[in-house]
């Protein structure tokens, strides 16, 4: 696929202009620079924390070097959090998952709003089209904790964010730029930079991945190239402190062979074009008044003969999603009182068509309106500040819903539905700084309706492929209690967020007879239970030496059969043993996963199913960082150092077509190399 050499272009610019800009500032004020003020290398990621709300809210830095080295795609960074998985088709565009839950479960924003992918098999899932290191701030609200956006999710609400840029006259301009280099032909390019001074800035963050397949640990080519490019701009106009307006508009496109599907993603095309305007400190108890209206294009084709042999029939399908979301939010404080209260919808529209070509027969299905969608919802949260270490956070929302089917090819009558579905929660956030505590509990409840992937590519009856389930479906139902504390003494900090729910009418998808390459699951109501944690510990044994121990578990029963719910990734630890000195780190990441016994044999989402009990398996990884210069930092690193073959517990059935039986995993990658150099200017 041709990719824009712009984004080349712009990426050695923004090398060139760091290196120098780097150099000039490094020989006028070389010999005021102490020991004291060298800056220190940075801290490769393999675990993110805790950090705000007493440890209900993780925030990651997504432009930090990380391992494992992820493909460039949401759903394989958030992994490097604890609680989530994802489930793999290849190298790149891998679905995640939270505490054994898949899916609008999970609420995936960029820049405050949804962007929502094409494909009814989720071949391009939501963060397929992310690209991690372009933006600033990546912000993970662990369960149904925040009632901020429209149809809250139920397992989690996951945020990557831009954030405003501060120049100034002095210096007009900052920016970063990155290059990864690994095995199997790798090879990433990243930019952002900014332009203006205090009132105006002209923002381009572009990004590029290009990999080949990969080979697993016994030395088998497992087919999962990709490559991959994004484009985007921001026009920002701050005339003071408090006034912030911002008119944004980006593209992209890329392609991903898939060794656990039947078809290949041929293109990834995005357009969009969002409004963004905040407004602070209007009066005494009017604090910020935000608003945005986005709009977004995601075109998807997939085939079967473009990057695989093809024998017999040949495939295509084009999908597309046009998506409007707009948001009004107004957050005043009252004395002891802050509330954010607001007003947002989402408008979608979905259409495809469908090509076959074999030496018997031609069939073209033309491009045709399948689903529409809108909501329309009103929400409020508050914050009490019961005292200067406790506070209670509470908030509801109303989301009127209203789904339509067209008349196609698959469906013989059009249907509606329509719902009004609630969300609200409360909790307690406690700290006790005396004993180096802090606490939280939380209970909320959730009411989510059936999403076009659960709709769409699912059947009433085996092998039927309709969306006249429409109705059929019922809307699932969450409550939840959240739990979770950190605490540091003196060397020591450990930390735990644990989980415990019942789901009534839990969405559950099984697939009759998964030797068929499409074979369409059936979908029906259940109800279930599930419970978990993620936890750990840390302990600084000297200055310059520390180590911390990971864990996350999650468990869920299907309470109507009586039998464990599916797509459940098994127990999972990581160790993390660092040396930091001024200049450099050192690192080494063992990650263990134990064998998963719970499993529902052909049950599952809309991605994958339980194909038996997995193994368990360990890897170690390492890493080193140092830092070159002001600006300039070097990172090294070897994932799966032994080269050990595995396969996740949460795997899509293999391609018959690559070798693979459909109901048989297929590995992770082996030994993998990777630097890294990034600029900051």
């Amino acid at each position: 696929m041709s990719q824009p050499k712009f984004i080349l272009q712009s990426l050695a610019v923004a090398v060139v202009l760091a290196s120098n800009l780097t150099h000039a500032e490094e020989t006028t004020i070389q010999s005021s620079i102490t020991t004291d003020e060298i800056q220190l290398a940075p801290i490769v990621v393999t675990a993110e924390k805790g950090n705000q709300a007493n440890g209900l809210v993780v925030v990651a830095d997504p432009k930090q070097p990380i391992q494992p080295v992820p493909a460039t795609d949401g759903a394989d960074y958030l992994k490097s959090i604890m609680g989530f998985n994802a489930m793999s088709s290849g190298g790149t565009n891998g679905d995640v998952t939270f505490r054994g839950m898949f899916g609008s479960r999970i609420k995936i924003l960029t820049n405050g709003t949804e962007k929502l992918g094409a494909c009814p098999a989720r071949m391009d899932a939501p963060t397929s089209y992310i690209s991690p290191e372009t933006y600033d701030k990546i912000t993970v609200v662990k369960g149904p904790e925040t009632v901020l956006y429209p149809t809250t999710g139920s397992a989690a609400t996951v945020s990557f964010e831009r954030t405003p840029p501060k120049l100034s006259s002095e210096k007009p301009y900052q920016g970063t730029a990155s290059v990864l280099v690994g095995s199997y032909g790798r090879l990433d390019q990243n930019f952002d930079g900014t332009l203006g001074d205090e009132t105006k800035y002209l923002r381009l963050t572009t990004s590029r991945s290009t990999s080949n397949s990969y080979k697993d640990g016994d030395g088998n080519k497992v087919p999962s190239a990709w490559e991959r490019w994004t484009a985007d701009v921001a026009m920002g106009w701050t005339p003071d402190d408090d006034t912030w307006l911002e008119l944004n508009a980006g593209t992209g496109d890329g392609y991903s062979e898939y060794a656990g599907r039947s078809m290949d993603g041929v293109q990834f095309k995005r357009k969009s074009l969002g409004f963004h305007a905040e407004k602070k400190n209007l009066t005494e108890h009017i604090k910020k008044i935000e608003a945005q209206i986005d709009y977004t294009d995601n075109d998807h084709v997939m085939d079967n003969y473009s990057y695989r042999v093809n024998t017999g029939t040949k495939s295509s399908m084009e999908l597309a999603r046009q998506t409007l979301n707009s948001r009004l939010a107004i957050t005043t404080e009252w004395g002891k009182w802050s509330i954010i209260s607001g007003v947002d919808s989402q408008h979608w529209n979905h259409g495809g068509d469908m090509k076959m070509q074999s030496a018997m027969m031609t069939m073209n299905k033309p491009y045709m309106r399948n689903m529409k969608y809108q909501s329309y919802g009103a929400f409020s949260e508050f914050t009490y500040h019961l005292s200067a270490d406790n506070q209670l956070v509470t908030g509801a929302r109303f989301d009127h819903v209203a789904m339509t089917t067209s008349k196609t090819n698959v469906i013989t009558n059009p249907s509606e539905r329509t719902e009004t579905v609630p969300s609200a929660f409360i909790r307690i956030e406690n700290n006790l700084p005396s004993y180096g505590l802090k606490n939280y509990a939380g209970l909320g409840y959730v009411e989510r309706v059936p999403d076009f992937w659960e709709l769409y590519s699912t059947s009433l009856a085996s092998g039927a492929y309709t969306i006249n389930n429409m109705d059929a479906v019922k809307t699932e139902k969450t409550l939840q209690l959240d739990l979770g504390t950190q605490w540091q003494q003196g060397q020591w900090n450990a930390w735990m967020s644990a989980y415990a729910g019942v789901v009534k009418d839990f969405i559950l998808m099984q697939y009759a007879n998964p030797s068929r390459s499409q074979s369409y699951p059936t979908v029906r109501n259940v109800d279930a239970t599930i419970a978990g944690a993620e936890a750990g510990v840390g302990y600084q044994f000297t200055p310059h030496v520390q180590t911390d121990l990971s864990l996350m578990y999650a468990w869920g029963q299907n309470t109507t059969d009586h039998t464990p719910l599916p797509q459940i990734a098994p127990l999972e630890a990581r160790l993390n043993l660092r040396y930091i000195q001024d200049r450099y780190t050192l690192g080494m990441l063992i990650r263990s996963v134990a064998q998963q016994n719970r499993y529902s044999l052909h049950e599952g989402n809309v991605v994958g199913y339980d194909m038996g009990a997995s193994k368990a398996f360990t890897t170690v990884a390492l890493n080193a960082t140092y830092h070159v210069s002001s600006g300039i930092d070097l990172s090294l690193g070897v994932d799966n150092l032994f080269n050990k073959a595995y396969a996740e517990h949460l795997n899509k059935a293999g391609a018959s077509v690559f070798g693979y039986a459909p109901d048989t995993q297929f590995d992770s990658i082996g030994r993998n190399y990777w630097a890294r150099m990034s600029f900051k200017f």
